[in-house]
This record gives structure tokens, sequence and C-alpha cells, in this order.
């Protein structure tokens, strides 16, 4: 029997993609000795308002923010799919064999009774959370129990959190305000070309 492959799986909007993305990322694949962190661009996530990008354009940032970082790769599963996003979609059609981490914040952990079919999500994936800033790690017993049920973690990622979000980043191109220290330089090159977030 070989050693069963861990893949973390971190979904998002990365409109546009930031240093703490890249960084909560790194850190995933460090501390749960992944073999591979998956990041999963949404199409058109359904919880959430019209994106600043497309997802062609949230795509190729991804791809110049993770060009240079070994164990960090891209899933367009969800932007090669039509139709609102939901992450039991892309859980169910995960390749089998590998063992699923899905990273979400505790802001997201507070929330995931919401999400679509979330009692099926977890037949699928470990929960891998991030310590958002002002939001504590707070489980339902709903949440423990069906994850008890499916053999599947809860997991605390040992993550200090960075402040840093996309939509202060948004805010601050369309303000001509700089952003050096919270995006890769590529992404930020990328955004002036095509003149993105200016409105």
């Amino acid at each position: 029997m070989g050693v069963t492959q861990r893949i973390v799986l971190f979904g998002g909007s990365f409109d546009p993609v930031h240093l703490a993305h890249l960084a909560l990322a790194r850190c995933a694949l460090q501390s749960q000795q992944a073999d591979q962190v998956q990041l999963i661009p949404a199409g058109q996530p359904w919880q959430r308002p019209a994106l600043g990008a497309n997802p062609q354009q949230r795509l190729h940032m991804l791809e110049l923010a993770i060009a240079d970082t070994a164990g960090l790769s891209i899933n367009a599963i969800e932007i090669e799919r039509t139709g609102p996003t939901y992450t039991l979609d892309t859980v169910r059609n995960l390749p089998s064999g590998p063992r699923y981490l899905w990273l979400l914040g505790s802001d997201q952990l507070a929330r995931f009774h919401t999400w679509h079919h979330w009692q099926e999500i977890v037949h699928h994936v470990d929960l891998l959370v991030a310590q958002r800033p002002g939001t504590p790690m707070a489980c339902t017993p709903e949440l423990r129990q069906a994850l008890t049920d499916n053999d599947r973690d809860l997991l605390e990622l040992p993550f200090e959190p960075l402040d840093i979000s996309s939509s202060a980043i948004r805010h601050r191109i369309a303000a001509g305000q700089p952003t050096e220290g919270l995006l890769p330089p590529a992404v930020r090159h990328y955004i002036d070309t095509h003149h993105l977030y200016l409105s």
C-alpha cells in the first residue's frame, strides 16, 4: 500500500489574489505536510455579489502569483463549470485516492451550516480552519457530529492572520493608492495592464 496523498483545497474568488492568500497556502502546505495545495478560483460564487475581474483574468493572476512556488497549483474546475459555484459540486468531482482537506476561514466555519448540502461536503473532505481576525473557532454540534460520522477531522491551521483583503486592495486601486506589500508585483502589473478595478 502506498502512502495516501494529502491535498489541501483552497477555494476563493481571488479578486485579486494577494500576499495573504499565498502565505496561507504556503502555511497549509508545510503545516499539513501536504503533497499539494490547489487554489480553486470560484466561477460564480452564489453567496457573493458580482466580481471585479472575470474568471479568465482571475485565473491569469493566480498563474502569475504561484509561478515560482513549488507545491502550489491551480484547479480550474469551478471556472470550467457553468452556473453558480457550489462547493458540493467541486468535492463530488474530485479524483478518488487522495485525502482532501478543505481550507476555510473561521468566519466561514461559523456559517458552514448555510452552505449548499453542507452535510454531504464533509463526507468528502476534512476541514482545515485558519483563524480570521475577530472570529473565534466555533463549530456547531451538528457539524462536529457530521464530521465524526464521516470519519473526518476538524483541523486548526497555525496561521497568524494578515490584515490584507481583496476588497481593500480593490478600493486602493480605484483610489489610485499604492499596493506595495499587498500584491505580488506581477499581479499588480497585470492589473495595471488590463485596467482592472478602476471603477
